[in-house]
Formats: C-alpha cells, sequence, structure tokens
C-alpha cells in the first residue's frame, strides 16, 4: 500500500493549491449507419483540431481542450458530441450515428476496418497505421476508450518545489510526474475495476460465448491492446526513462514512442516526441484506461472525472516509494486481472488479496486523507460513489452493461445510438 504517514507537502499549502489543476480528453467512438454497420464514409469533419480518428477512418476522436475544472472540459466534449452528432445525421450519403461502446457493432471483416488515411503533410500517420495493422491486426484497432489528461497547477508546483530544497524547478516536476507515473500504474487496476463498462460484444469481434463473457473490458484484458512484451521504466529520473523507451525503438520491439501501449504515459507539450520530452520536460500525465461508459449521455460519469484527480492527488501526496521491475510486471498483470468480469483478487506485496478488500483500503485512506483536509461535500460524495461500487455487484457498471445490453446487443446498441444522437 501507499504510505500515509509522511506527506510531501504542508498541509496548507495541500489545502490552498492541491485541487488547481489542468485536464483535458481524447474520447474515441466509432461511427455506424443506419443500420447499426461500420460506416464506409470519408472522415468528415476535415482538419478540424477538436474532431480526428485513431487508427480507422470510421472511428472518431474528439479532442478537447485544456480546461481548468472538470465542469469545463465535460461541458465542452458534450458541446463538440452536440456538434458531431448533427453533422452525422446530416450527411448526404444518409445519417450516421457515434457507437456509445468501447467493443465495436457486427464486424463484417477486416475490409470493414478502414486505415484512416491523412495524406499530404501527416502521409506519415498513414504509413504508421498500415504498420500497425500488419503487427497486430486491424480488428484490435475497433476498441475505442478514453485518455485523460492531467496537469498541476503552477501554482501547486512552485509551492511543492519550495519546500523541496530542490534547486532547479524542472528538476522537481519532472521527478514529480515520475514519481506518480509509477503510483498511478501500481493502481490502475483500480481505476479499471471502478470504470471497465464493456461486458458485452458481438460474436463477429469475439468468440462471445467463449470468450466475450470472461470480460468486464476486453481492451484492458489479456485479449486487449496490449505491446507484444511487458515494457519496464526507470523511474529514477526522465533521461533514464527516456532512454529505455529509446532502447526498446533501437531493439524493434516499438516503431516509436507512440506504439507503447501502457496505462500510463508521461507527455510533453505539443508532439509526442521522446526527443521533446527530454528537452522539455513533462507537461501532463495521461490516464489510458477508461471505458466509454454506455450507461453515461456522454460517455463519461462526472463523478469518476472527478475519482481520477482525486486518486492523482492522493498518490502524488504520498510519499516517494521504489517501484522495481517484479512490482511493474505486476501492476500490469493487475490491470489485466482486474478487466475480468468475474475478478476476485489481485497480487499485492507478493501475495494474493481480495479485489474487494484492496480497493476499499485504498478509497479508504483518501476518505481519511481528504478529510484531514476538511473536503467539501463534493469530494465526500465522489469517493462514496465508489466505495458502493465495491460493496454492492449490481453498482458496477460492467454488471449493469451485461444486464441491459447483453442478448440483444447491436440492437439496443444501434437504438441508444440514435436515440443520443439527439438528446445530447
Amino acid at each position: 500500500m501507499i504510505g500515509m504517514k509522511k506527506m510531501r507537502f504542508s498541509d496548507e499549502a495541500i489545502k490552498a493549491n492541491i485541487f488547481k489543476g489542468h485536464f483535458g480528453l481524447e474520447m474515441e467512438s466509432l461511427r455506424v449507419d443506419e443500420r447499426g454497420f461500420l460506416a464506409q464514409t470519408k472522415h468528415p469533419f476535415g482538419r478540424d483540431p477538436r474532431i480526428s480518428r485513431d487508427f480507422c477512418e470510421n472511428q472518431v476522436e474528439i479532442i478537447t481542450g485544456v480546461g481548468d475544472s472538470p465542469d469545463d472540459v465535460l461541458r465542452e466534449l458534450t458541446e463538440i458530441q452536440r456538434f458531431v452528432a448533427g453533422e452525422l445525421l446530416r450527411l448526404p450519403s444518409g445519417p450516421e450515428y457515434l457507437w456509445p461502446f468501447s467493443n465495436p457493432p457486427f464486424v463484417k471483416g477486416e475490409d470493414d476496418i478502414p486505415i484512416a488515411h491523412f495524406g499530404g503533410d501527416q502521409k506519415e500517420k498513414d504509413a504508421y497505421r498500415r504498420y500497425l495493422a500488419g503487427k497486430y491486426g486491424k480488428m484490435l484497432m475497433l476498441f475505442s476508450g478514453i485518455h485523460f489528461n492531467y496537469s498541476f497547477s503552477d501554482s501547486f508546483l512552485t509551492e511543492g518545489w519550495k519546500q523541496s530544497g530542490m534547486s532547479s524547478f524542472r528538476a522537481y516536476k519532472d521527478r514529480l510526474y515520475l514519481d506518480l507515473a509509477g503510483k498511478l500504474t501500481q493502481y490502475s487496476w483500480l481505476i479499471v475495476y471502478l470504470t471497465a463498462a464493456s461486458s458485452v460484444c458481438d460474436d463477429s469481434f469475439l468468440e462471445y460465448e467463449t470468450i466475450g463473457k470472461k470480460y468486464a473490458s476486453p481492451r484492458c484484458s489479456e485479449i486487449g491492446y496490449w505491446n507484444d512484451f511487458v515494457p519496464v521504466f526507470d523511474y529514477a529520473s526522465l533521461d533514464r526513462y527516456v532512454d529505455g523507451i529509446k532502447m526498446y525503438v533501437a531493439e524493434g520491439k516499438l516503431i516509436s514512442a507512440a506504439e507503447l501501449y501502457y496505462p500510463i504515459r508521461l507527455k510533453p507539450r505539443g508532439e509526442n516526441d521522446l526527443n521533446c520530452l527530454r528537452a522539455n520536460g513533462v507537461d501532463h500525465i495521461e490516464l489510458r484506461m477508461l471505458d466509454l461508459n454506455p450507461l453515461s449521455k456522454i460517455g463519461i460519469y462526472e463523478s469518476d472525472f472527478n475519482f481520477l484527480q482525486l486518486l492523482i492527488l492522493f498518490l502524488v501526496s504520498s510519499k516517494r516509494e521504489d517501484f522495481p521491475e517484479n512490482e511493474q510486471i505486476t501492476a500490469v498483470e493487475n490491470v489485466k486481472k482486474a478487466a475480468e468480469y468475474d475478478v476476485s483478487s489481485i497480487v499485492e506485496n507478493g501475495a494474493e488479496k481480495d479485489i474487494k478488500t484492496a480497493a476499499l483500503n485504498i478509497i479508504d485512506d483518501m476518505r481519511c486523507f481528504y478529510g484531514a483536509l476538511s473536503a467539501d461535500d463534493l469530494v465526500r460524495k465522489t469517493l462514496a460513489v465508489q466505495r458502493e461500487k465495491v460493496l454492492s455487484e449490481e453498482k458496477r457498471y460492467a454488471v449493469t452493461v451485461r444486464k441491459r445490453f447483453g442478448g440483444d446487443y447491436l440492437e439496443k446498441g444501434l437504438s441508444l445510438s440514435k436515440e443520443r444522437s439527439k438528446m445530447i
């Protein structure tokens, strides 16, 4: 467990600055036609910086700007979704809709998955996607999800630097994010356990009777989108962290840093480039394990968005701990286990531990932490929502999704897609 006896900042600094931060979301969704098949039209949004696509031409990626609060970002997300839905309904080729699940609808075959075409000065993106198709196959590329981006406010970082005794603000900032990346990786299983919402899929995508029913989140599970090796990082310094990734590229295990499929990424400002990361330092941290939640009309609940920030602040305020190779490998295994529908345990300190007990321990530690800060009702309610998911199976998204959409996944999914296009 994360050590809680020694905090990294004084209580006064925490109270004054801890909740200040910057947020952003990237949300992927597949486009489907009137019958619920994957749309075969070209990406209809040109080079709108808010609306791109990930791997395939029929996968919309909504990218919010940077907001100073969860409300700012969720409001913008809703506005962009409303715009996208309206434009898709008015396409000359016929109406289209955003598929509300991380798992795709009926897939006729790999020819149903056109690789995204950027062309022109972005043609290297096309080549990269062809490389991915050859290495991993197209089917896995249909998984859609949410990336949560977060950076600390300058006031929080400045106060922490003053208390640290370090001579360089840049070195302090990089150190803080490196420590946080390790801790978040250790506890990524908790986020997957609390937010997995992909417990139904079509047997054209997975052999549903034998495979699909096993998972709450196939994309985060052992059959999901992972590298064909388990990366291990050196968190001792940013240079050593970058050198480790560069080594995997030099060995041919990765074509670039972009191919690092891992729950947590450290990102520079601007292009996700290792040289940029080394030269300019860490700008923000990215959490990549969130499913689209079909139970929320915008794909994510505000309570889960808020919880991610609370977990980040809780972890960054705890004392630094080593994160050796064996624990890094265990952390990845725990994520894959937490993605199972009937998960019962994870590994902690080398031993099997009941996952509900482990989850409640963390949430209860968070309640104590924020209680000492005299946090407001929103914090208490946010933690109470997560606690209820652990205490009651019926509160887990995966359980609700399977009950509501199991049996007629395609029909119910298309109906929901059409309904959402009018109500966002």
